[in-house]
């Protein structure tokens, strides 16, 4: 099955398992739901629940019942990488004013309320985590392994390093640490999730997680050179803002040719860490689309 196929058929489970985990936009108070909603079923690839999802099946687990571990999981996910959108745009932070094709949350709703919607969505994620995951056990490892992956260890560490761009270390490693904190880490967990949900083994989830890092690595990179080479059109958002702010990035310190290169390489080494999983196919699959897509 080709990475599109497997997009159309988890895309609506995972927009089914999005509107049931998240308050109704009539529910008080309504401008705060509302914005949480605006940017959470606002467009996007759905990369991230997805791959909690065809990890989840790679590790054994199967998608039989609707809302198992491994939907709420990939709720949380998503969640949490739709915060970090909407703070990624803020004006303190990219000052962007389109994302998957439409306005930002502040400029649609403000700044405070974009804020407030960033940290609506990125709390509710781990209170569905708490509440709807019946193993207790599986609900607190779902709940650190994201944890770890959102913050000053990754997702929120690397966006410190992406805004400073500075450091004692030479540029090359220091554009690899914001590639692994800020994109690298949460895609990472996704896939280690799926593997929780499914009950693998420790080793297995290393194995999946190890796989995530590469192709996240490799997933940042392309968006780097999507961002110099694509149109708004075909991105859904603002090209060339990278460039034109001087971020710190592999394409800028590599040159175009060895950055693909690089992440190419990177996505051989995260198939590679698939061996022995019978049922890994989609996600070597997915890891060469992560390279290949265009927006």
């Amino acid at each position: 099955m080709s990475s599109k196929a497997q997009f159309e058929r988890l895309r609506p489970r995972i927009e089914a398992a999005l509107d049931r985990l998240t308050p109704a936009a009539d529910a008080p108070p309504q401008a705060l739901h509302q914005s949480m909603r605006y940017s959470l079923f606002g467009g996007g690839k759905r990369l991230r629940p997805i791959l909690v999802l065809l990890a989840h099946e790679a590790a054994g687990g199967t998608l039989a019942h609707a809302m198992g571990p491994a939907d709420v999981a990939a709720a949380a996910v998503e969640m949490v990488h739709t915060y970090s959108l909407i703070h990624d745009d803020l004006p303190a932070m990219d000052d962007d004013d389109l994302r998957r094709g439409r306005s930002t949350c502040h400029k649609v709703y403000g700044e405070a309320l974009a804020i407030l919607a960033g940290d609506g969505l990125l709390t509710r994620a781990f209170e569905v985590l708490a509440r709807e995951v019946a193993d207790a056990g599986m609900a607190c490892r779902l709940a650190a392994e994201l944890g770890a992956a959102a913050g000053p260890g990754g997702m929120v560490g690397g966006q410190v390093l992406d805004v400073a761009a500075e450091g004692a270390a030479p540029a090359f490693e220091r554009a690899l640490d914001i590639v692994r904190r800020k994109t690298a880490a949460l895609i990472a967990a996704s896939v280690a999730m799926g593997g929780i949900t499914a009950g693998a083994s420790v080793d297995r989830i290393g194995q999946l997680r190890r796989y995530g890092e590469r192709v996240g690595m490799a997933f940042q990179v392309a968006d780097d050179l999507l961002d110099r080479l694509s149109t708004a059109e075909v991105l859904g958002k603002t090209p060339g803002k990278d460039v034109a702010s001087g971020k710190l990035t592999l394409p800028a310190v590599l040159g175009l040719d060895a950055a693909r290169r690089t992440a190419a390489a990177w996505i051989e080494e995260g198939k590679a860490e698939l061996e022995g999983l019978a049922g890994a196919a989609p996600l070597r699959e997915l890891a060469d689309f992560v390279l290949d897509r265009r927006a």
